[in-house]
Formats: C-alpha cells, sequence, structure tokens
C-alpha cells in the first residue's frame, strides 16, 4: 500500500472523528481511544477572555487551529482539530446580570446577585438577543469564515443549570436554600435553563451539531457536554430532586450528555449512571479516588480523567474491566517523541 493511502487511512480527519464514534457507540465492541499533547513551549499563549480582547481571541484561536491541523500530518492520534471559542465560567451569570471580575492575570468570575428565595424571585430570563453571550457568535462566525465549513467548533463553557444558578444565588446562602426552601432554586435553575437552551439551539444552528466539549476536549458527534461539579456537596437525595432531571431533560432534548465533575462525588456516582444516554464521564481527582472510578464506571460509560495510571502507557489497561472504554492522554516532548508515543498507543489501542 502506498505511503499516501496509510496517511489518509489514519491520519485524516474524517478516519478521526470515525474512531471516536465507534468508541462512543455503546453497539460496537469496546475499545479504546487515545491524544497526545506536545510540550514544545511553541504553543501561542492564550489571552485572558475578557470582551476587550476579543481579537486576540480570535487570532489566539486562529493560531492554535493551525497548528493542531500542522500536528495532525506528523503523528496519528485520535485528536480532532477544532477552532476554540473558550470562555470563563462567568458567562452565564453574566448574562442574568451578575457583575463580572476580571483580575489581572486569572480567569474571570461573576458576583452573585441574589441572597434570597425572594430575589431569585424576581429575576426573570433574559432574552438570548439581549445578553453579551451573542458576542461568542461574533467570534465563532469569523473563526468558521477563515476555516470553511468543514471545521469543528469547540463549544462555549458550560455548567449545568443547577450549578450556574449557584453562581448567581450567593453561596453563603445557597446550600442553605436546597434545604429550606427547594422550589425556589429550581424555579431559578428553570429560568437559567431556557436561556441555556436557546444559546446551545442557536450554537447547534450555526455551527452543526459535532462539537469539541469545552472540557476536556473530546469530539462529540451529537449531544452536549456539560460540568456537574455542586453535586459533591449535595446528598445523594438533593442530587435525585433537584439535578438528576434536569440533566436527564438535557440530554433527552440534545441526545446523549458527556458529564465534566471535579467535585469529590463518590456518594453521586451512582446516580450518574441514572442520566439517559450518558455518553463519556470525565473526573478530574487524585490517583486512588479514579482508580475506583475507573472499577465502578468500566462496563457502563466511556471514561475520560485526569490520570490514566502510572509507569508505561502499556501498563494502565491493567486498571481498567473488561468492557472499559477509556481515553488515554499522553504527553510528549516534541514532535519525534509524539511518533514514536504515537505508534505505542496505536497497538496498544489493538489497531496493529
Amino acid at each position: 500500500m502506498e505511503r499516501r493511502e496509510v496517511a489518509d487511512r489514519d491520519y485524516g480527519l474524517e478516519q478521526r472523528k470515525q474512531r471516536w464514534r465507534d468508541f462512543l457507540d455503546r453497539s460496537r465492541p469496546p475499545q479504546h481511544v487515545f491524544m497526545i499533547g506536545v510540550a514544545d513551549g511553541q504553543a501561542p499563549t492564550r489571552p485572558w477572555p475578557r470582551w476587550d480582547n476579543t481579537p486576540d481571541r480570535v487570532e489566539w484561536a486562529w493560531r492554535s487551529y493551525c497548528r493542531q491541523l500542522e500536528r495532525m500530518e506528523h503523528f496519528r492520534d485520535d485528536t480532532v482539530p477544532f477552532l476554540h471559542v473558550y470562555t470563563g465560567t462567568e458567562i452565564y451569570a453574566e448574562a442574568f446580570g451578575c457583575k463580572v471580575v476580571y483580575p489581572p492575570n486569572d480567569m474571570p468570575f461573576p458576583r452573585p446577585l441574589v441572597s434570597t428565595a425572594r430575589e431569585a424571585a424576581r429575576i426573570k430570563a433574559p432574552r438570548l438577543e439581549d445578553t453579551p453571550l451573542m458576542r461568542l457568535f461574533d467570534i465563532g462566525d469569523e473563526l468558521c469564515r477563515r476555516a470553511g465549513s468543514e471545521a469543528v467548533v469547540g463549544i462555549a463553557d458550560i455548567q449545568s443549570p443547577m450549578d450556574i444558578a449557584a453562581q448567581i444565588w450567593d453561596k453563603n446562602n445557597f446550600f442553605v436554600a436546597l434545604l429550606d426552601c427547594p422550589e425556589a432554586v429550581g424555579e431559578l435553575a428553570a429560568k437559567v435553563g431556557e436561556l441555556f437552551c436557546a444559546f446551545f439551539d442557536e450554537w447547534f444552528g450555526r455551527y452543526g451539531r459535532e462539537f469539541i466539549a469545552h472540557y476536556p476536549s473530546y469530539y462529540m458527534p451529537g449531544g452536549l457536554t456539560l460540568s456537574e461539579d455542586e453535586v459533591g456537596s449535595v446528598s445523594e437525595e438533593m442530587f435525585v430532586e433537584l439535578f438528576l432531571p434536569e440533566l436527564a431533560a438535557l440530554s433527552r432534548r440534545y441526545g446523549g450528555l458527556g458529564v465534566h465533575c471535579c467535585a469529590n462525588a463518590r456518594h453521586q456516582w451512582k446516580h450518574f449512571l441514572e442520566i439517559p444516554d450518558l455518553r463519556l464521564l470525565n473526573l478530574v481527582h487524585g490517583k486512588r479516588y479514579l482508580t475506583e472510578a475507573y472499577a465502578f464506571f468500566g462496563p457502563h460509560v466511556p471514561q475520560m480523567h485526569n490520570w490514566c495510571g502510572d509507569g508505561e502507557p502499556e501498563q494502565w489497561p491493567s486498571l481498567w474491566p473488561p468492557g472499559s472504554r477509556v481515553v488515554l492522554q499522553a504527553t510528549a516532548r516534541g514532535i519525534d517523541e509524539a511518533k514514536r508515543l504515537s505508534e505505542r498507543l496505536w497497538k496498544l489501542c489493538g489497531r496493529g
């Protein structure tokens, strides 16, 4: 077979996407995918996500995309190059009127807007067209104009509506309110959900249903991904009553859900499995916690955690029970090392 034919088969964008589709498809045999980062010190410095430096954000995203395309030609992994419309976590709270703080050398964050059920009841869901969220479409549209229709867009930061409600409602009172007036918290989250769905309906209408998750950067051929972190601080009963219904509704609306959680939420694991069509689970925690997670979720849902195992990559699969689907993540110091590492991981994933 000619070298070019091999390159087209293994390195191409569509081939990478198909491997993700197969990985996420529970009707197909269990398999793994892998992504290699290259730490060569050449990555462009990402500007802080402030509205006053939107042009710099566009240029950074464009340079990063071109760099990803170039690397795709050098070694074969399952990374899908994408246009990164990145933000902080403040964007939805800001849309509801929260003041945003912009530290000089850190990510922006919102200040809470309400601290009582009465104040929360006065909040109305804004129209998408009246919010700063529309500026993100200016970024996405410009990047897509440069890259063309084949490019995949990285979705903006997403937390669940309940997590966004926890930004709008002062945390000093929010968890007390979950006990004393859960219906008021649920009503605020429902208002957030209205704007949330309006935004992502518009997003998918403009950029298509395939995307790269906001964190970590994995390919999704459809569905939705989000962060769900407040569940680490609530009881199982509260998760089932207030958090699970909205996660289930979003999964049904968009055709599956990928969930990121960096909280210590071991007590919620069995309830994560109650989310319909849970497509992928990402946990960010310590080695012991993740060792238990690989075993618990292995037969049930694809996993992509911040730790894959110790030692050489060939040792990692010993952590995973039969039937597991895992995203292997590794870092190389330069392109040459990435090429060698990619061949090892290619074989580890059973591709010959």
